[in-house]
């Protein structure tokens, strides 16, 4: 079976989103082949992204994306934490506080990615709501 590749419409914060966490993996894994995954991926994405990266929005983009990689590189460490955690069945108190720490950075993500559509004009938005409901029939 040869190789396929689709392409899928996305929100322009999920682009950005996908790229940082791409360069994070970049950084982090050893696997030399698992990285040159990796790599093509994130090349095929950057080259996506790299009209909005230089166009009219470039600055306040630029400081947006560095956000979302901070983010991302905290969520990564966190969920390395809760996953240690887990290995050794230990569910105490530092356990509880990295897993709500993952909640709060990922609500935080969820904005950045949010001001990241606004400030592109993103045709497409993702919704988030965790108000634990169904909507009414």
């Amino acid at each position: 079976m040869s190789e396929s590749l689709v392409s899928v419409p996305v929100a322009l914060g999920e682009l950005f989103d996908k790229i940082t966490i791409l360069q994070i993996k970049r950084e982090r894994i050893a696997d030399p082949a698992k990285v040159g995954n990796v790599q093509r991926e994130l090349a095929l994405l950057q080259e996506v992204a790299a009209a909005f990266a230089a166009g009219p929005h470039k600055e306040p983009l630029a400081l947006l994306v560095r956000e979302l990689h901070a983010i991302n590189g905290t969520l990564w460490d966190l969920e390395n934490e809760v996953r240690a955690f887990a290995r050794t069945d230990t569910f105490e108190a530092p356990f509880i506080a990295a897993a709500r720490d993952i909640y709060a950075g990922n609500d935080r993500r969820a904005a950045v990615k949010r001001d990241i559509n606004r400030l592109l004009g993103s045709a497409l938005v993702e919704e988030k709501d965790h108000s634990g409901g169904r909507p009414a029939a």
